[in-house]
């Protein structure tokens, strides 16, 4: 294999440990869990207050009381916002700094209310995140060190 066969592999395999989940849920990590009906929308917004967004197959957007929600709807409520969804027989809050996202599992809407652990945070604070950096860097310092250690003479000895 040459060096730039390697890089890239080694390069794949670190970016692979950042990819995202599969998005379908588990029954079990559902904070509440109805019927599907086959009705659509599946459900929609109660109340919203302050910083609510929405995103569907469109994007994100400003939610709205009575605004429509569907499979892959995922709602995301600010540090200084709440906001209420019924879907099916559930009837769920969102407070301060969380998501709510909608899947299918089986027959079965799942609603998924993750905290403010879990959601990303916007503006305000001085925090970096070198996450990218570091990673760049090992797999520049990894191509490196396979680079280095490339037999290029292919075991013939060098003469002068």
């Amino acid at each position: 294999m040459n060096v730039v066969f390697k890089s890239a592999l080694a390069g794949v395999v670190v970016l692979a440990g950042f990819a995202p989940v599969s998005s379908f849920a588990q029954d079990g990590s559902c904070t509440c869990a109805t019927a599907y009906t086959g009705v659509n929308p599946i459900g929609s917004i109660g109340n919203v207050n302050g910083d609510v967004m929405i995103s569907q197959v469109a994007g994100y957007g400003p939610a709205q009381a009575g605004g429509a929600l569907d499979f892959g709807s995922r709602v995301v409520v600010g540090g200084k916002g709440s906001a209420s969804v019924k879907v099916g027989s559930c009837n769920l809050s969102v407070p301060a700094n969380s998501t709510l996202d909608i899947s299918r599992v089986d027959n079965k809407i799942c609603l998924n209310v993750l905290g403010s652990e879990h959601t990303a945070q916007t503006g305000g604070g001085n925090s970096t995140n070198y996450t990218p950096a570091i990673v760049f860097g090992g797999v520049a310092l990894g191509a490196l060190g396979l680079g280095l250690s490339q037999d290029d003479d292919h075991g013939q000895p060098v003469s002068d």
